[in-house]
Parts: C-alpha cells; structure tokens; sequence
C-alpha cells in the first residue's frame, strides 16, 4: 500500500494527511517544521497532552477552543491557574473537559517555568533531543522520545509518555518523519538544515 496520496495539486504528500479535510493545512504549513518559541511548543505538549485517547482531528478542530481557554498557552500564566480556573475549564464545551489532563496542563506550565529558569528556555532543553528518523515504518516512539519522556516525568511533568512526546518532536520539527516520497519531505529538510537550535 502506497504511503502517499495525490493532493489536490496531484503532488504526493504523506497518507495521513489527506484523510481529512483540515488535516492538509496543517501537514503542509506546520507539521515537522521546525519551531523554537517556548509557547507554540507548551502548546503543542499541551494538546498532545489532551489527545492522549482521542484523535488529532478532535483536537485540531478545537485547537483554538483551547487557545481561548488557556490564555494563548502563555505557561506563565497558565502556571497562575487555580482551582476555580479548573472549574471554569471543565464547564467549557469547546475543550475536552478531563479533570486529569486540565490540571496536568496547568502542572506543566509551572514544571515549564521552573524549566525555563534553569535551561534559558524550552526550546533550548528539548531541541537537545533533536533525531534522525528511525529507519522503516514510522514509529509510535522512538529512543528520544523515551528519553526525554523520562526526564519530564522526573522533573514532574504529566501525560508526556513517550508516544505522546514522540508526536510532539514529529510536529515540532524535531525529527523529520514526512515520508520521503511527500513533496513536503524536502521542504523540511531545509528548513531544518537552515534551523539554528537555542543554545542552552
């Protein structure tokens, strides 16, 4: 079975991405190029955080739901939720209302904070775990992503298991796991190859 289908530009882009209708975007804007701002990339620990059971599309469509609800991922100010945020959070129908994940987001923002203050930044700590994809069918972790699991968990970060953590290093950018064959593979690959990570 092919891992690519023809776009509606007739170019191949990897099989997932033209299984629904707003996955395209998202596939050919975003996913696998590299980022390194500190609050796109809560955001995205976040979300994968809430996926966890459900599907990306789920979260995709609510994605800016959750934006609204956790003022722009900012974590630090996030990190000042409180038990009456929670509240609010679960009386809100655009999210997914899960009591254990809602206050794990809030958790990691202050985790993200104290991580911050000793590494400079986000983007500084997890770039460290930058990988070349694993040979043969993508994966669902990868040693990397079972090593920096690991240590978010050490430093009390919740709901960052490593396949968690590996779809975030695949959105981030930090492995490149479009299929070779995809038009957008090569677009990644520069744009990595142009990509200075924050040195810590």
């Amino acid at each position: 079975m092919s891992t690519t289908s023809p776009g509606p530009d007739g170019r191949p882009r990897c099989g997932w991405a033209l299984s629904a209708p707003e996955f395209l975007r998202y596939h050919d804007r975003e996913w696998g190029f590299p980022v390194d701002d500190d609050v796109r990339l809560f955001e995205k620990l976040a979300l994968e955080g809430f996926q966890s059971g459900l599907s990306w599309r789920t979260i995709l469509n609510k994605r800016e739901n959750f934006r609204a609800a956790f003022a722009g991922f900012d974590f630090d100010k996030v990190a000042q939720f409180d038990a009456r945020d929670v509240q609010r959070l679960l009386a809100d129908a655009g999210i997914v209302r899960h009591r254990g994940k809602i206050e794990a987001v809030i958790n990691n923002a202050q985790r993200a904070r104290e991580l911050v203050q000793r590494e400079g930044s986000l983007a500084a700590y997890v770039w460290t775990f930058a990988a070349d994809p694993v040979e043969g069918p993508i994966p669902a972790t990868s040693p990397a992503s079972a090593a920096l699991s690991k240590e978010l968990k050490q430093q009390g970060w919740r709901f960052v298991g490593p396949t968690t953590v590996y779809a975030f290093m695949q959105a981030m950018g930090l492995v490149n796991d479009h299929v070779r064959e995809c038009v957008i593979h090569a677009e990644v690959t520069r744009a990595r190859a142009d990509f200075t990570p924050p040195a810590r």
